[in-house]
């Protein structure tokens, strides 16, 4: 039996150890961060041997004193609903052993109706739910091992075996096999050696809902247990290109796809750059304009044409008009003249300034309507009377013919067809010795040409 147990034992430790040296090096394939179980493998089986103890950390040892170490196997099939919750079918069995030999605390031996039980695990099952405690590795991207804890609730079939201190053995129950509902409680630590192969390195422990398990009732309150360590290798099923879901890190595919976000845009932001800079110097090379002309470079058939030549739509100088066209001859007819006579009638100065009255402004603006219509020229020609100095007066001759000039060019009038001169006093109308010479003296005359 040892030599079994040890040859187990030998298989289960060596191949995960020649797994491992092949397929460290394997890359992980790679799943998005909410693309959905599917990507994923869910679905894995397990096989595992180990020692089988009628002791549990929480409760002791059953109705015997001394407890001893037995092989034990196992079998699972798991199913991962969740990156932390999985639901694992567990089949074990094996031996569980167990003796009076040890002292009681009073320093004498127990005086009891048996020796020592052998119980058969001949099967037990129960559905487990597995609850990774970690995996998350902060220091890798890539996890290597986890925590978990189980718990659930099965049905096992065992048959004990009770020996007197006579050497005497025989069945508890001797009709078959006891049948009894148990809660599996354990934990464990499993590594990814591969995306083929898991480790799995655990302890559970079984409490049955009965006193039996063991042969034997010594007065105790309490319901019988037992314990399976065990060291076991897990497989995943599926596809190999997708990854297993219980090692998946959130955080880091989260991490690798900000970094795979931003070097995306950063290449899309310098392609665009680049598209930019092309259009740029094709817009220069399209609206260069070399010699100045308005036509473009591109489209320009007559280059180094001169600034001041006028051209057609390619840049080529237009013909030029060699034939002077007739003179428009320009009549004046009364009416016209009658129209000027208005306005100086009408034309009044604000007394010793330059300033149109208002009043004025009616005739003005038929005298400016005229030149546009007409294209005709007007000389302006101011005058004073005696009265001050006659540098003054000359400058006031001046600045109203200047402000006659002024009010029909801001009407649209030719600023070119109309002269504006100044005479001050010198050329009087009428005597300046009476207040009705002087007034006909202060006048402002307008000559159409």
């Amino acid at each position: 039996m040892k030599r079994s147990l040890t040859w187990v034992l030998g298989i289960l430790t060596a191949v995960p150890l020649a797994t491992m040296a092949q397929t460290t090096e394997t890359t992980t394939p790679r799943a998005g961060l909410f693309g959905g179980s599917q990507q994923f493998r869910t679905v894995s089986i397990g096989v595992n041997a180990g020692v089988l103890m009628p002791t549990v950390p929480i409760g002791g040892s059953n109705d015997f004193t001394k407890w001893q170490l037995n092989y034990g196997y196992g079998a699972y099939v798991k199913w991962q609903a969740l990156r932390f919750l999985g639901f694992r079918a567990n089949f074990t069995g094996g031996k569980v052993k167990g003796d009076n030999s040890r002292e009681l605390g009073n320093g004498n031996p127990p005086n009891r109706q048996y020796q020592s039980f052998e119980t058969t695990l001949k099967w037990s099952g129960s559905l487990n739910a597995e609850f990774d405690v970690a995996n998350i590795n902060w220091l890798h991207k890539k996890p290597f091992a986890l925590l978990y804890m189980s718990i659930g609730g099965g049905l096992a079939g065992y048959n004990p075996e009770v020996t007197t201190p006579g050497g005497v053995t025989t069945d508890y129950k001797p009709s078959g096999s006891i049948k009894e509902f148990f809660v599996p409680v354990g934990a464990g630590v499993k590594f990814r050696l591969s995306e083929a192969l898991n480790l799995d390195l655990g302890y559970t422990m079984h409490f049955v809902d009965g006193d039996n398990f063991d042969g034997y009732n010594y007065n105790s309150p309490t319901k019988d247990k037992f314990s399976y360590a065990y060291v076991g290798l897990e497989f995943p099923l599926g596809s190999r290109s997708k990854p297993q879901l219980v090692w998946h890190n959130a955080p880091a595919v989260m991490y690798d796809d900000m970094v795979a976000q931003r070097d995306r845009l950063q290449a899309e932001l310098a392609a665009q750059k680049e598209a930019n800079a092309k259009v740029t110097g094709e817009m220069a090379r399209l609206t260069a304009d070399s010699d100045g002309d308005g036509v473009s470079d591109f489209f320009d058939k007559c280059p180094n044409t001169p600034q001041s030549e006028k051209v057609d739509g390619s840049g080529c100088p237009l013909p030029k008009d060699t034939v002077k066209p007739a003179p428009v001859k320009v009549i004046i007819t009364e009416d016209d003249r009658r129209l000027v006579r208005d306005a100086i009638a009408n034309l009044e100065f604000a007394t010793g300034k330059s300033d149109i009255k208002p009043s004025s402004y009616a005739s003005l603006d038929r005298v400016a309507d005229l030149l546009i219509r007409k294209n005709l020229s007007l000389k302006l020609a101011g005058h004073t009377d005696n009265v001050g100095n006659d540098a003054n007066n000359m400058r006031l001759s001046k600045d109203r013919a200047e402000s006659v000039k002024a009010y029909l060019v801001g009407k649209g009038a030719n600023p070119s067809r109309i002269e504006a001169t100044g005479y001050g006093e010198t050329q009087p109308i009428a005597s300046n010795k009476t207040a009705a010479g002087r007034q006909k003296n202060r006048r402002v005359e307008f000559t159409l040409f």
